[in-house]
């Protein structure tokens, strides 16, 4: 496994208060040897959110998702299962599907056509008859730990994934029943690339202190007086009073929720909204934000879409720059580690500490 580097000393991973905490260095941003440490570190042994069951209704459909760097697939099997596995084809790593689809009777390579069942089971393998004890049923794609919450497919890239419950511990009870995110059904995409460490967005999502400064129309909808951040021991929540036009939102409660390590659900009145934030490198990463509303076509519901789309769109790019200014210092040699803001940062320090324990496991093995 890689471990932190030997320049990482005991004070920089060591808990820190809140009431005293600083940030972390940057090299831990801005070092190319973080891109492997998070993924062996973090993200192998995480949850990551990889699609909702409204794309997977039928026996066939699927969803493709990059789990920090390993390709998935989620599918819909013939038995009603759904399994999240390696989209990678067995034979010379081609891609087994290169987006999503609707109905597929078998999954078959792009690169070379060896064909797979919804199971994952290698069906049929082009001109392989002269290939000696060469057996297709023997040949699968690997199949990741997968849990089905509130209408959410989550996997796990390692073998040993922390226990799922603990991540989600109290959210239940906190958004209600009139809250639950099962049963939508409309489904949008976007993705943005972004010049920056996944961590430094991480840190940026974590904390409405910036909001007054980088957001003003989404600053005129939040009452930032009554913004509160909550942690608990594998998430946090932030929620604020928001009014907005009938035309987008109406008014009730904004909740934003980040779960470990790379999962945010932002819960707002008729729509869910998830994003999965994918380190490409050590100063790349590519933001996902998945839309989902509830089934309804009426003219109302369409212009209500686009109007969030519009606005989410606007606020991305205003969080997208700052998060790449973000990078640049971090990257300048410049940067000394600042105090930690205790109200309006507890969340920003609570996944740092969670990214030096994990740091500090790592070290330890």
């Amino acid at each position: 496994m890689d471990r932190p580097t030997a320049a990482d000393t005991p004070a920089d991973l060591a808990p820190q208060p809140l009431e005293r905490a600083t940030a972390l260095p940057a090299r831990f941003y801005a070092d190319p040897a973080m891109a492997a440490i998070d993924r062996s570190a973090i993200f192998d042994r995480g949850w990551q959110v990889v699609a909702h069951v409204c794309q997977l209704r039928d026996a066939g459909d699927h969803v493709v998702a990059d789990l920090a760097g390993l390709p998935v697939i989620a599918v819909r099997g013939a038995d009603g299962e759904i399994r999240v596995m390696h989209n990678v084809c067995r034979h010379r790593a081609g891609p087994i599907a290169q987006c999503d689809g609707l109905a597929a009777k078998s999954l078959r390579c792009r690169y070379h056509g060896w064909t797979y069942g919804l199971d994952g089971v290698l069906k049929s393998a082009p001109e392989m008859r002269t290939a000696v004890d060469f057996d297709v049923a023997q040949v699968r794609l690997p199949q990741l730990p997968a849990r089905l919450w509130q209408g959410l497919v989550f996997a796990c890239t390692g073998d040993d994934p922390m226990p799922f419950d603990d991540l989600v511990a109290g959210i239940d009870a906190r958004i209600g029943a009139e809250r639950g995110l099962a049963d939508y059904g409309h489904h949008q995409r976007v993705g943005y690339d972004v010049a920056c460490n996944w961590k430094v967005y991480v840190d940026n999502y974590l904390e409405g202190y910036h909001v007054p400064h980088v957001h003003p129309a989404l600053n005129r909808m939040l009452d930032y007086r009554s913004y509160v951040t909550e942690t608990a021991q594998w998430h946090s929540l932030q929620w604020s009073p928001l009014e907005s036009s009938e035309g987008l939102y109406g008014s009730g409660d904004a909740l934003y929720y980040w779960l470990w390590p790379n999962t945010t659900l932002n819960i707002l009145p008729g729509r869910l909204q998830t994003n999965r934030i994918v380190p490409k490198g050590v100063d790349r990463c590519r933001v996902e934000f998945d839309f989902y509303y509830p089934l309804d076509d009426s003219s109302e519901a369409r212009a209500k879409r686009e109007a969030d789309l519009g606005f989410s769109d606007e606020v991305q790019h205003e969080d997208l720059g700052i998060c790449e200014d973000v990078q640049r210092g971090l990257a300048s040699g410049s940067y000394v580690p600042g105090r930690l803001n205790p109200l309006r940062e507890n969340a920003v320090h609570h996944f740092q500490e969670l990214l030096r324990d994990a740091y500090r496991q790592a070290q330890a093995e």
